[in-house]
C-alpha cells in the first residue's frame, strides 16, 4: 500500500483488495498509534468488495483516529458496490466520505 505523508498531520493511503487490505489497515493503525496527530484519507478506488473482517478493521481504525486521537478519517473513491455495503450496514452515517483525493486532502488541511 502506498502511504504518503501528505503533511505532518495527514496520511494518504491507497488501499487494495484482500489479502493486502488487512495488512494495509494494520499498517495504518500502527502509524496512527505511533503518531496521534495523524488524520487519514483512505483511497478506496482499488477496493472492489468488503467483507466483515474488512469492516471490523475499518471500525478499529475509525475508533483510534476519530475517537481516541480526535483526528479525522475520510474515505474517497468508493465504487457503487462498496458504497452499497456502507449503505446497507449503516456505516455511511459514521464514516466521512468525499468524492476524490484533492477534495479529501483539502478538507483535511482546512480542518487541521
Amino acid at each position: 500500500m502506498p502511504v504518503e505523508h501528505w503533511s505532518d498531520t495527514v496520511l494518504l493511503a491507497e488501499l487494495s483488495d484482500d489479502p493486502q487490505f488487512t495488512d494495509d489497515l494494520n499498517s495504518l493503525i500502527e502509524q496512527c498509534e505511533q503518531n496521534q496527530r495523524l488524520s487519514v484519507l483512505a483511497d478506496f478506488r482499488g477496493i472492489t468488495y468488503l467483507n466483515s473482517s474488512n469492516i471490523a478493521r475499518l471500525l478499529k481504525l475509525r475508533k483510534l483516529v476519530v475517537i481516541s486521537n480526535q483526528q479525522r478519517l475520510k474515505i474517497c473513491g468508493a465504487n457503487t458496490h462498496v458504497w452499497g455495503v456502507f449503505l446497507v450496514t449503516g456505516l455511511d452515517k459514521i464514516f466521512e466520505f468525499v468524492n476524490d483525493i484533492p477534495t479529501g486532502l483539502a478538507s483535511l488541511q482546512l480542518d487541521a
